[in-house]
């Protein structure tokens, strides 16, 4: 952390300031690609987004109090724009299947390579069947690397009630997924 050494406390971050944008971007800008692109799906939609979320920072003029606030507005802004960005593209996606009834059937190289596939797919799905609320959890922790009080600050929650959704989350996939047709490595 940073602490302005008169006053002892950490320094506000000015988006409007070259220095502070560098240093919240170099310290933000690794996690929330991981978290856009978790929900998107797509790594040029999840930079995009992110870019984007520092852009409505900066034409905002925001300062905020310290480097810990300025990343959790930047998650939240983040977060919806790419689960907005999600459902916009799932839209889309089934306009186009309905219009032009695509086959859509992959072909691959080996069995591992389809198995690997076939446990994305199944765990994507069933990631998508949660409620958004267990969902939102699980993707700030497994692909945030967010901690229980970090996420509980980006959503407005406890950190008791984070750890609740958490267990409710894992053991809702575990039911959805189940564990004998699931290829890990």
């Amino acid at each position: 952390m940073l602490f302005n050494s008169v006053e002892g406390k950490e320094k506000a971050v000015n988006t409007n300031n070259p220095a502070d944008f560098r240093r919240l971007y170099n310290e933000t800008m690794i996690l929330l690609f991981k978290i856009s692109w978790r929900i998107v799906n797509d790594e040029d939609a999840a930079e995009d987004l992110v870019h984007d979320s520092y852009i409505k920072a900066t034409e905002k003029k925001l300062i905020f109090p310290s480097l810990d606030d300025a990343k959790y507005w930047l998650i939240r802004v983040v977060k919806n724009a790419s689960l907005n960005y999600a459902k916009r593209k799932t839209r889309e996606k089934k306009a186009y299947q309905k219009a032009l009834y695509e086959d859509r059937r992959q072909q691959t190289s080996g069995e591992t390579d389809l198995l690997r596939k076939e446990t994305q797919s199944i765990t994507t799905e069933a990631l998508k069947k949660l409620p958004k609320s267990l969902r939102e959890v699980l993707i700030l922790r497994e692909y945030g690397d967010l901690n229980y009080k970090e996420i509980g600050k980006v959503l407005g929650i406890t950190e008791g009630n984070v750890k609740i959704r958490m267990f409710r989350a894992r053991e809702q996939l575990q039911k959805l997924i189940g564990g004998d047709d699931v290829y890990l490595s």
